[in-house]
């Protein structure tokens, strides 16, 4: 998030604005097709009608936009700088998803201690590129500026390093690229944007997934044959979508108590309102969100386990609380899964990390569910056939 820009007066007129102004930055005026536009038109539009903003709220929320479109422009320049970049299929990747909050996070940074695989790091969906050699990345001003930003994010919101803790040299979440085509559950997260999020519910996501795995070719293609991890939450509302692009995917789905998790997300998403509006309307929008996820995520999960039925074999399950007991034994069926071995020297990283346990290192996330309006018997209802399916009920405290 970038409050460095001055907004425009009115945000649903000052699309030309904006492309003139990524423009001028990336050099380069070629944004692929023009599928995005609706998207950001409506977004534009949402800004203009449903958030009250404060002052900084405004600029955070025009360099947000500008960021997205930036990173959109980045990704065509290098496909046209890189042409042949999507010759190679992207063979069997193995990717994380499930309800927000259920370990994914924790269960994607831990696999990919394993060199063999290939992942999105998160300075590569600010400015996607072919992946350079490691040792190079601070050289690049797309890195810097990447680490910069974070810094700026975390300056403004220190607690979000403990609920979800971001580094640019860090594998991040598929959901920074299919945001570039404007159709996306996290831009309705931010900040209160019920028409856009009234207009994204009822849109079709295919031509984001389309945008999504040309870049993961491009990012992989100096390393076409390395074998890919990735990680999403959304993933569980678009499975379809996402064996549509990638037919071969070993599917690792996360589960977790919805009374446990989604309070956790809440609480998650609410650390920038302050920011973006007046206290008083964050207190307002909390017990909203609250119920928005619940009956979000509610639905997508019956989404993908309708979809799950004709993907048999490819879809793995792993329990919250089994990851936390038994991390290592885990891997040991996922890798089963996947058709892999663990090698010694793997082996080794994966326990160091499980005993360092990096995730626990910025901070504890404290929430209440009850700082959001609802109990935790209300939101386990919508809910019910899937707890009962993966036997989540969570009694601990």
């Amino acid at each position: 998030m970038d409050d460095s820009y001055d907004p425009p007066a009115q945000f649903g007129t000052a699309i030309g604005q904006l492309h003139d102004l990524v423009v001028k930055e990336v050099g380069h005026s070629h944004f692929g097709p023009d599928d995005y536009l609706p998207g950001l038109t409506v977004l534009l539009q949402s800004m203009d009608y449903d958030p009250q903003f404060s002052e900084r709220g405004r600029r955070y929320a025009w360099g947000e936009v500008i960021g997205v479109l930036r990173s959109r422009a980045h990704a065509y320049k290098a496909m046209a700088d890189n042409p042949g970049f999507d010759q190679h299929p992207i063979s069997s990747p193995v990717v994380i998803t499930g309800v927000p909050r259920t370990g994914t996070t924790a269960l994607h940074r831990l696999m990919a201690v394993d060199t063999r695989f290939q992942g999105l790091q998160t300075w590569l969906l600010d400015s996607p590129m072919p992946r350079p050699p490691v040792d190079t990345w601070s050289e690049y001003p797309e890195f810097r500026k990447s680490v910069a930003a974070l810094e700026a994010r975390y300056a403004a919101a220190p607690q979000k390093r403990a609920a979800h803790h971001v580094a640019a040299e860090e594998v991040h979440e598929c959901c920074m690229l299919l945001r570039q085509a404007f159709v996306s559950n996290i831009l309705s997260c931010a900040w209160p944007s019920a028409s856009y999020d009234a207009w994204w519910q009822c849109q079709d996501e295919s031509a984001a997934y389309q945008h999504y795995a040309k870049c993961v070719q491009l990012i992989g293609s100096n390393e076409p044959d390395k074998r890919w991890l990735l990680k999403n939450p959304g993933h569980i509302d678009n499975l379809d979508l996402l064996f549509a692009v990638f037919p071969y995917a070993r599917v690792i789905q996360t589960h977790r108590d919805p009374a446990k998790a989604i309070p956790s997300l809440v609480s998650l998403l609410m650390q920038l309102a302050p920011i973006m509006e007046s206290p008083e309307r964050a207190a307002l929008r909390a017990p909203i969100m609250m119920r928005r996820e619940v009956a979000k995520w509610s639905a997508a999960v019956e989404r993908c386990e309708a979809v799950r039925e004709h993907h048999q074999g490819q879809v793995m399950d792993v329990a919250h609380l089994e990851f936390h007991a038994d991390p290592m034994g885990v891997l040991e069926r996922i890798y089963d899964f996947i058709g892999w071995d663990i090698p010694d020297d793997t082996r080794a990283g994966f326990a160091r990390r499980i005993e360092e346990k990096p995730e626990l290192s910025h901070g504890v996330h404290r929430y209440s569910i009850t700082d959001f309006g609802m109990t935790e018997d209300e939101a386990r209802e919508p809910f019910a056939d899937y707890i009962a399916r993966y036997d989540l009920l969570e009694k601990r405290k």
